[in-house]
């Protein structure tokens, strides 16, 4: 059964009681209820909320060529790249990422995780459910599935969700799937329900293969090709017709006395998938930070310079208006699955169709965040599903590796200029700080302020715990 709210005839519990986990689950208190009970009965007002950016790197960066490089190994090895200085001494990572080089320290790189899979789907589902296990039932069937654990996303949602007018969690600019149009597992509501599903907004202009910073498309075998559409994204026409607004204005208005009787919008949204809807509209017309977050196409030439007129930089330039505009949780899926996925001409296709543009726009990001004082407060999550094999194959690849690759972490509190964990001499094995997916999830739930003892029920009403391992030890000062 779907969780129901709890009414204001909970008010009279005892803050005492009301704290008490078990009464918590038992009532079905979300955060964001029980912060507003609390801060009702206390007289005070939580602090500042935090957000996440997650940025996946679909099909798995190649860790030894970009920021775990080992430059004294074999040569069949260490492959083309060479490691540059960075702003931080000792810290070194490669050449192709010279603003990032000149930022490190904004970030913590963790060397140490590892994935339990070098299969996509598998590994695609631990990253996004932040669980190494499956539930019963599981086949990676490349299309939605009720037998998946819930995208973080839609966990996030279920115990942040307020009923407010934006949901607290989103994804963007298009589902990682690979050219087959396989859906990777664990991006939806799955056991959970679609109740909670996450905020889709899958407005990638289509174009073909699709792979990279689209209009700088490429094929695997290295050569690029045209962009099939006339845009990068298809972002819906937000702005209303002439006279629209007072009309809309009106309507609101009509609405809100005929429904005055209600205490509060969130409540009404509550009473089912329309008036959430209707609220999402409203909210997205009639808010100049939600309609200016999906405008990114006609940001000021500055801005695009900045970000890089792409998909990679257009869509984060995206998540970070959205986390201005108030959702806590936005991934950002940097490519379809298989744009990292460099089974072949790995350093021809990093070099020339995907270090550069990501390079750019993650600086940019992270720049844009510290200059209007929201670095402190945005956790910025990158990373893959999974690294890359040590030996360099015959098509000048590097194939699927789940037992290390490396994440990187900003802002939310992490403290920058800093390497956790480290691998053997060829990044094949963590030798220290091994974390994994689970890890991961931990350290996004610790920066939203979601409590270690948060459950969750599955459509069968069976209890989950949210954290299956702590947040990675070392990342925050």
């Amino acid at each position: 059964m779907p969780r129901q709210r709890p009414s204001l005839m909970s008010a009279a519990i005892s803050r005492r009681s009301m704290l008490n986990v078990g009464t918590i689950g038992m009532l079905g208190l979300g955060l964001p209820q029980l912060a507003a009970l609390d801060g009702a009965m206390s007289g005070k007002t939580s602090g500042t909320k935090k957000s996440v950016i997650f940025v996946f790197i679909n099909g798995g960066l190649s860790h030894q060529d970009t920021f775990d490089m080992k430059p004294h190994a074999p040569s069949s090895v260490r492959g083309e790249f060479k490691p540059i200085d960075t702003q931080t001494p000792g810290i070194h990572i490669c050449e192709h990422l010279p603003m990032l080089a000149a930022r490190t320290e904004k970030y913590a790189l963790v060397r140490s995780l590892s994935t339990d899979s070098s299969d996509h789907g598998p590994a695609c589902h631990m990253l996004f459910t932040g669980r190494l296990d499956f539930p019963a039932g599981f086949v990676d069937q490349g299309k939605i599935s009720v037998n998946e654990w819930p995208s973080l996303l839609s966990q996030v949602n279920y115990v942040l969700d307020d009923g407010g007018p934006l949901p607290p969690a989103a994804v963007l600019p298009q589902p990682s799937i690979n050219e087959a149009n396989a859906i990777r597992p664990g991006q939806y509501a799955g056991r959970l329900g679609s109740r909670w599903e996450a905020w889709h907004i899958d407005i990638a202009a289509p174009c073909g293969m699709g792979n990279g910073a689209c209009p700088h498309c490429f094929r695997f075998t290295g050569e690029v090709f045209e962009h099939a559409a006339p845009s990068v994204l298809n972002v819906p026409m937000l702005t209303l017709p002439d006279g629209g607004q007072s009309r809309f204005t009106n309507r609101v208005q009509l609405l809100s006395s005929v429904e005055r009787q209600q205490s509060m919008l969130q409540q009404l949204a509550m009473t089912g998938k329309l008036d959430r809807d209707r609220l999402q509209a409203i909210s997205v017309l009639a808010d100049a930070k939600v309609r200016s977050a999906f405008d990114v196409e006609n940001a000021t030439v500055e801005t695009t310079n900045r970000y890089g007129k792409n998909k990679f930089g257009l869509s984060l330039l995206m998540a970070r208006r959205l986390v201005e505009a108030g959702v806590r949780l936005v991934q950002v899926n940097l490519g379809k699955n298989s744009s990292w996925d460099t089974h072949a001409n790995n350093f021809s296709n990093l070099k020339n169709n995907l270090l550069p543009y990501a390079d750019r726009a993650l600086s940019a990001l992270l720049d844009d965040l510290d200059e209007s004082g929201m670095l402190a407060s945005t956790l910025v999550v990158v990373s893959g599903e999974f690294g890359r094999t040590p030996a360099i194959n015959k098509d000048a690849g590097r194939d699927h590796w789940g037992p290390a690759m490396t994440s990187l972490f900003a802002g939310g509190g992490v403290k920058g200029g800093r390497a956790i964990g480290e691998t053997d001499d060829i990044a094949a094995y963590p030798i220290s700080d091994r974390q994994t997916p689970e890890n991961i999830a931990g350290t996004i739930f610790h920066t939203l302020g979601i409590p270690e003892k948060t459950i969750w029920k599955d459509i069968d009403g069976r209890p989950h715990e949210l954290y299956r391992a702590p947040p990675i030890e070392g990342l925050f000062a």
